[in-house]
C-alpha cells in the first residue's frame, strides 16, 4: 500500500458505513490500537489525522444516533457529474445513498458523504432553462413586493440565488437585491444579468459579515436550498443573521408527505441532505430563533411548502394553515417513527414497472428516448440500471448538458432537436414534475403516434 491509494475500511457493527479512506500518509494500520473504544472512533481518528471526513453517523439536527433505515437505494454517482466524451473509460466513484431517520426529532436525512463544498463549488443546474419556473418565481415576486410594501428603500436576499431566476424580478421593480450563490460557474451568469451576486457558501459567519456589508434584508428568500445543506444548523444561523428583527424569511422546499405519498424516491440524491417535513422544518427554524408564523402548499417539484418565519420576538401567533398542515402531517403518520415506514417496497415497485415496460418496447421493436437530465432522473436510471440498451440517449434544453452523458449510465444528452429527426414511438419524461411543460412542448410527436411515458408515482403512457 502506497501513499496516496484509496482503502475501503468496513467498521461494522457499530457503523454500517463503508469509510473510504486516502492514504497520505506512512502509516497503515491492520488493527485498530489498544486505547480506541470502538472501530467508529478508530476510522475517525484516522480520517482526521489524513485530512478526510467521515460520513456523520448522528443526526444533523439533533445530534442523536442514526441507527434506522429510511431506504436504501444502493450506490449512486453524483447526479450533476455529468462525463465529457473524453472521461467515459475514467473511473466513476459511487456513493451510498442509504438515507437514514432520527429516532428522536424524526428528520429524514442521507448522511453528508460529499461535501457541499465539492457538489455546489461548480454546479451544472441553471433554473432559468425551465420556462414554469420561472414564471413561478415571478408570481412569488409580485406576490411578496405587494405583500411587503417593497421598494427602493427595502433590501431582497435570495440564498442559492443561482443565475438570477428570482431576483430579476426584484430588479425590475426597482427592490435592491443580493444573490448569494456558492457555484462560481453560475453567479456569473447572474452577475451578467446586473444581479448583485456574492459567491459564498452560507453559513452563519457569512451570513454576518454578507449582513454587515449590505445591512439586513426585509426578506431572505431560500428557494429549493433547505434540503441541500448538510450544515443545518449552521446554515439556519445564517439565515437568522441576514434578516432584520421585523423581516421575513421564506423556504421552499419538497415535502416529505408528498415525497412518500406520491413515491418520489428519485428525489433523493447526493444533493439532498435531508427530506422536510413542517415538523422537522419549524424544529431546524427553532435552533437560530426563527419562529414559522405561516406555511403554502405548492405544486412545484411535485409538491412543497413554502415556509414563512420571522424572527421569534416579532413572530406572533401562527396562521390556522400552519396548524393544518401540521396535523394532515400527523394523521399521515409522519410524527412518529414506525409511520415512515413501507417506503421500500414502494420504490421496488416503481423499479419494476418501469423496467417492464422498457424491456417491452425493445421486445415489441418500438423506440424510446428520454426528455430531461435532471438529478432526479440520474438517481432513477442508476438505482433502476438502465443503460444505453433500453434508453438510447436523452435530449435537454440546457445547452451546458449538451453533448454530455450522464453520470453512471453513460447515457448521451442531445439537444431537443433529435426527437423530431428520430421520431421515437416514447419519450420518457424523467422531469416528472414537469410534465405538463414538456408535454406541450413536444406537442409535436402526437404527429406520428409518438406517445410520453411518465415513471412516478407509477407508470403512465400519456
Amino acid at each position: 500500500m502506497r501513499p496516496g491509494e484509496c482503502v475501503d475500511i468496513n467498521i461494522e457493527p457499530q457503523c454500517t458505513q463503508w469509510v473510504p479512506i486516502s492514504l497520505q500518509t506512512v502509516g497503515f494500520f491492520t488493527a485498530p490500537p489498544r486505547d480506541v473504544s470502538s472501530p467508529l472512533q478508530w476510522s475517525r481518528s484516522i480520517a482526521f489525522d489524513l485530512g478526510v471526513s467521515v460520513a456523520q453517523s448522528t443526526c444533523r439536527l439533533c445530534g442523536a444516533a442514526l441507527t434506522r433505515t429510511f431506504v436504501d437505494l444502493g450506490m449512486s454517482p453524483l447526479c450533476e457529474s455529468y462525463l465529457r466524451a473524453d472521461q467515459l473509460d475514467d473511473p466513476e466513484t459511487f456513493y451510498p445513498l442509504h438515507v437514514r431517520i432520527c429516532r428522536t426529532c424524526l428528520l429524514v436525512q442521507l448522511p453528508a458523504y460529499v461535501s457541499g463544498e465539492a457538489i455546489f463549488s461548480d454546479y451544472a443546474y441553471f433554473s432559468s432553462y425551465s420556462t414554469s419556473w420561472v414564471a413561478h418565481a415571478k408570481r412569488y415576486a409580485e406576490a411578496m413586493t405587494t405583500r411587503l410594501s417593497l421598494d427602493a428603500t427595502n433590501l431582497v436576499i435570495e440564498v442559492a440565488s443561482n443565475d438570477g431566476y428570482l431576483l430579476q424580478h426584484f430588479v425590475a421593480a426597482g427592490v435592491p437585491v443580493v444573490g448569494i450563490e456558492p457555484a462560481a460557474n453560475i453567479a456569473e451568469v447572474a452577475r451578467a444579468s446586473g444581479i448583485r451576486t456574492e459567491v459564498q457558501f452560507l453559513g452563519e459567519k457569512t451570513g454576518t459579515a454578507i449582513a454587515e456589508r449590505y445591512g439586513k434584508a426585509d426578506l431572505v428568500v431560500g428557494n429549493n436550498v433547505y434540503a441541500h445543506v448538510p450544515g443545518l444548523r449552521d446554515f439556519t444561523a445564517g439565515l437568522a443573521a441576514l434578516v432584520k428583527p421585523s423581516g421575513l424569511v421564506t423556504l421552499e422546499f419538497p415535502h416529505l408527505l408528498r415525497l412518500v405519498e406520491r413515491r418520489q424516491y428519485d428525489t433523493i440524491y447526493h444533493e439532498h441532505y435531508q427530506y422536510l417535513s413542517l415538523r422537522t422544518a419549524t424544529a431546524a427554524l427553532a435552533t437560530a430563533g426563527l419562529a414559522v408564523v405561516d406555511v403554502e402548499e405548492l405544486s412545484t417539484h411535485g409538491g412543497s411548502l413554502r415556509v414563512h418565519a420571522r424572527p421569534a420576538a416579532a413572530a406572533g401567533d401562527p396562521t390556522a394553515t400552519v396548524a393544518a398542515v401540521l396535523d394532515t402531517e400527523r394523521q399521515a403518520g409522519l410524527h412518529t417513527l414506525d409511520g415512515h415506514a413501507g417506503f421500500a417496497e414502494l420504490v421496488a415497485t416503481i423499479k419494476r414497472e418501469l423496467l417492464e415496460f422498457l424491456l417491452g418496447v425493445q421486445a415489441s421493436g418500438q423506440t424510446i428516448v428520454g426528455y430531461g437530465a435532471p438529478g432526479k432522473g440520474n438517481t432513477l436510471l442508476n438505482h433502476c440500471g438502465i443503460r444505453t440498451d433500453l434508453l438510447p440517449y436523452t435530449v435537454d434544453r440546457s445547452p451546458h448538458k449538451q453533448g454530455m452523458f450522464l453520470p453512471g449510465t453513460h447515457i448521451p444528452i442531445l439537444a431537443p432537436g433529435r426527437i423530431a429527426e428520430d421520431r421515437p414511438d416514447f419519450v420518457l419524461i424523467l422531469p416528472w414534475n414537469l410534465r405538463t411543460e414538456i408535454v406541450e412542448q413536444l406537442s409535436y410527436i402526437r404527429d406520428w403516434g409518438g406517445r410520453f411515458v411518465v415513471p412516478i408515482p407509477s407508470l403512465e403512457v400519456l
